[in-house]
């Protein structure tokens, strides 16, 4: 506390005024006025308006108070703090749990004009001390900082010698153990309440379920803090899920289909499938490379940049890919596996159509997905509650793969949102599904399970029910059982989704303890009786999933050869621009700027000020040389 005392002879009174606590007089001298969010909006980022709750959020946090926001990725979850830290006198503190993901945020924001740096493990000793040197002489607005280092002494220290404008917290779901990221060193954000009293603290994520939400709350001390609940829904991408034939073969197929040049992200389950599927690509004619968290750490960084910043790139990761993307221009997500939540799968497609503009998420898994995962949670090390959970969030995941629902409609629910139509927009929409009484077939299976002992996988039940000579059958006398052969009549990739549908439905578990055998549960018991109707769908045939429609993105909306010819030498310049900076082109302009040049084709300046994302900065750095190229001079 400040006090101010007059200097007064000895017998006179001495009055002790208190002053509020005040920002350091660098910080009142060097900083303007506090300038309104929309003007920000407008003159640093170039867009004319909020979206959803957004101003709402951002005038929230701009007086001083806590929030927890939950929003889609893509929603512009970033603006919710990058908006206030402009805003509000001192330096923003971000906690990101990437060191990509620093990295493409400051590169974005230095493109702006806003003075942003990172501090973590890629910089040397000196550039560190450079930077904590600025943000002590309050030069900095926003400073990202990874969870490990911000709990460290030094970190903390040098906390105490800025002014800080606010704590922003993304990807906030990794603090709680619900969650389907959980870093343990997110814990330790629990001492700013206490050390920080005054600073207001935003905490931000794009996938998190009612327990995994008042675990943030509870873990992050922000029971009190408003929460802000956007909505789930990403209207523009479509989804797709499909059960495997030829895996390889469906993805290529896909891709040259809907995809023909478009970047995109194929998640695999192990990191030498993201090998082989990466080779694969290429050797048909798409550009693709691994990441995975095997690689060297040069190897991934350099595989990264070349996807950011090539056009048409693919990448073919593991979850370890999963959050240090901030692309807009990511045309597709394809899981060639089933992911281990809802919340992991929300998140990874999440990657896809950042820009609002149309994608595509498309799944291909199997029977051999839920067996795997399922093997796979028993076998940890956590806790049997955490167990539990997890497998209570792939259930929900399996139960979207095989509803006959709009797939939509089950993401949303899931997470807490059940007033909403089916969308139009996902393949059991577009197609609707067909179904089949399969209760006849489900009570064959259930009892070729039962009689063959509960302890042996679908495959090896498959092959008693169609009546196999093998010789696993034979030695076990499963060829003298009553249930052998009275499957013959349902051909084996029908039987394979029978048994996955009764997984899906709780009527068999497997033996994740034993070696992925299928056991029944009680639920099976009406059916086996003929007290319960089971109703299946059916797997679509290789035609009609041949006839989908295709996905009609933007660049394939010109109506004529003149603009699409406009729409590539924008392209061209951006990413000659992009390349003799370093930098990722979508940092330079994304797609959606772009497209808007085609389509309004500005003459002038103050005609591109209403182009979407063409703020004062890059308006005064690039604004000549993109009229040049749409006036014909270039």
């Amino acid at each position: 506390q400040r006090c101010l005392k007059t200097s007064l002879p000895t017998s006179a009174h001495i009055w002790t005024v208190k002053l509020p606590d005040i920002p350091p007089m660098h910080d009142l001298l060097d900083r303007p006025a506090q300038r309104l969010p929309i003007n920000v909006l407008r003159d640093v980022f170039g867009y004319d308006s909020f979206r959803g709750q957004q101003a709402e959020i951002i005038d929230h946090v701009i007086a001083g108070n806590d929030a927890l926001v939950l929003m889609p990725t893509g929603g512009g979850k970033s603006l919710c703090y990058q908006v206030p830290a402009l805003c509000r006198p001192g330096t923003a503190v971000v906690v990101s749990p990437l060191i990509a993901l620093m990295k493409d945020q400051v590169d974005a924001l230095s493109q702006l004009g806003v003075k942003a740096a990172f501090i973590n493990s890629t910089l040397a000793p000196d550039a560190a001390r450079e930077i904590e040197a600025r943000a002590i002489d309050g030069d900095i607005d926003l400073l990202y900082v990874a969870p490990e280092r911000f709990a460290s002494d030094r970190f903390l220290n040098l906390l105490d010698r800025i002014s800080i404008s606010l704590f922003a917290i993304d990807e906030a779901h990794c603090v709680s153990q619900w969650g389907h990221d959980f870093r343990p060193e997110y814990r330790r954000l629990d001492l700013l309440p206490a050390r920080f009293a005054h600073v207001p603290r935003i905490a931000l994520t794009a996938t998190a379920d009612t327990p995994t939400r008042k675990d943030i709350a509870e873990n992050l001390h922000l029971t009190d803090a408003q929460c802000f609940l956007t909505g789930f829904d990403r209207p523009n991408i479509t989804y797709r899920i499909e059960t495997k034939g030829n895996a390889k073969q469906r993805l290529l197929s896909f891709l040259n289909r809907e995809h023909v040049e478009d970047a995109g992200i194929v998640y695999c389950l192990s990191r030498r499938k993201t090998e082989d599927i990466a080779q694969w690509l290429t050797d048909n004619g798409r550009p693709a490379l691994p990441y995975h968290a095997g690689l060297t750490q040069d190897v991934r960084q350099r595989h990264q940049d070349r996807f950011l910043r090539e056009d048409g790139m693919i990448i073919c990761a593991t979850v370890a890919f999963g959050m240090g993307i901030d692309k807009p221009n990511v045309r597709f997500v394809a899981h060639l596996n089933l992911p281990k939540s809802m919340e992991a799968y929300y998140q990874e497609t999440g990657r896809a159509g950042r820009d609002g503009l149309p994608a595509n998420a498309w799944m291909n898994y199997d029977l051999s997905d839920i067996v795997s995962i399922r093997s796979m949670v028993a076998g940890s090390e956590a806790p049997e509650a955490q167990k539990r959970i997890e497998s209570r969030k792939l259930d929900a995941l399996v139960g979207l793969a095989e509803t006959t629902k709009c797939r939509r409609q089950v993401i949303l629910s899931y997470f807490g949102e059940d007033r909403h139509e089916p969308c139009g927009n996902c393949d059991t929409c577009l197609e609707p599904v067909e179904t089949w009484d399969a209760t006849e077939a489900s009570r064959k299976a259930l009892s070729a399970v039962y009689r063959t002992g509960q302890r042996f996988g679908p495959a090896h039940v498959i092959e008693v029910l169609i009546g196999r000579k093998t010789e696993k059958i034979r030695q076990n006398g499963h060829d003298t059982i009553s249930v052998y052969a009275i499957g013959k009549d349902i051909a084996q990739p029908q039987w394979r989704s029978v048994f996955r549908q009764l997984l899906a439905m709780g009527y068999l578990q497997v033996d994740v303890e034993g070696h992925g055998g299928v056991y029944l549960t009680e639920e099976s018991r009406p059916v086996l009786r003929g007290e319960k109707v089971v109703e299946m769908r059916k797997d679509p045939g290789e035609t009609k999933r041949a006839t989908t429609r295709r996905l009609r993105d933007f660049d394939t909306e010109f109506d004529t050869e003149e603009d699409r010819d406009l729409w590539e030498r924008l392209r061209t310049l951006r990413r000659e621009l992009a390349t003799s900076q370093n930098v990722p082109p979508y940092v330079i302009f994304s797609d959606r700027t772009l497209w808007e040049m085609v389509r309004f084709k500005p003459r002038t300046l103050e005609d591109m000020t209403a182009i979407n994302g063409v703020g004062a900065k890059k308006l005064d750095q690039y604004g000549l040389t993109f009229l040049d190229v749409l006036d014909g001079r270039r």
